[in-house]
């Protein structure tokens, strides 16, 4: 069985980044990151690119809206890229997989609502197919607050995909969205392309809109990591995150890093 590959995504260390790009990328490949999963990058490809490639990391895969049609949705103010233009930045930072990090709530509370998401990524895949690259998606928990017929929204979603769209699963939502990982993992079998390792105490429950206040370094808390990585046998990328953190960033992805390195991933 092949390993999945550490990677980091960028959102993590956000503030970093903005306040010194290079300094940050340089740290992250002396912690032992290889990998990084970018966001925001369709405006700052070349920049991206060129700064990647100084540091020696590689960018496999990367989060952009591309099922959310023209509304941005985190930021009704800011345009969304068309797909072609998503792809062909993720071209230029040598992207193999583009995961769609967000679809609102509401958007999860029925079959009809599921169904058009359902049917405008597969045709965001397709064009992505044309540049040679594979289209996914990636949970929070909304996908996980709501059932129908006793299954999460997101299983019902799976099945609507074309077999070429993957699943990038954020095991921390999941968890706090109710969902049973090794279960749920088992369920969706090899759709799965790549696994958020991201742990917490699940005290307070965290809730989507809200900072979570309750994330710590990977195994450090209660979500099943070990078992997920396990289960998760075609999985190529485990990508260290934290949405928040209290703590000293950096000792949180350096923890998060021994935490996979350990288990022989790299």
């Amino acid at each position: 069985m092949t390993l999945p590959a550490i990677s980091i995504q960028l959102w993590t260390v956000r503030a970093e980044l903005e306040a010194d790009l290079d300094g940050t990328l340089a740290r992250l490949r002396s912690i032992g990151y290889t990998n990084v999963e970018a966001f925001g990058f369709v405006s700052r490809a070349d920049e991206l690119a060129a700064a990647f490639a100084r540091h020696g990391l590689s960018s496999p895969t990367g989060h952009a809206s591309l099922a959310s049609g023209t509304e941005n949705p985190f930021d009704a103010s800011i345009a969304v890229p068309t797909p072609d233009e998503v792809f062909a930045a993720a071209k230029k930072l040598g992207m193999t997989t583009v995961f769609d990090p967000f679809v609102a709530p509401d958007r999860w509370t029925s079959v009809e609502e599921i169904t058009k998401t359902a049917e405008a990524l597969n045709a965001a895949a397709a064009i992505a197919a044309e540049h040679g690259i594979v289209v996914g998606y990636h949970n929070h928990n909304q996908e996980f607050d709501n059932t129908i017929d006793g299954r999460f929204a997101l299983e019902v979603f799976a099945e609507l995909l074309d077999p070429a769209v993957k699943l990038e699963i954020d095991l921390y939502w999941a968890s706090a969205g109710g969902a049973d990982l090794a279960a749920l993992l088992e369920r969706l079998g090899d759709r799965v392309l790549a696994l958020h390792v991201k742990d917490g105490t699940l005290a307070p429950l965290p809730t989507l809109g809200s900072v979570p206040t309750d994330q710590v370094p990977a195994g450090e808390g209660v979500v099943a990591l070990t078992a997920s990585l396990d289960i998760a046998t075609s999985a190529e990328y485990a990508v260290v995150e934290f949405d928040a953190y209290p703590g000293d960033i950096w000792q949180g992805v350096t923890v998060g890093y021994e935490f996979l390195a350990a288990r022989g991933l790299a």
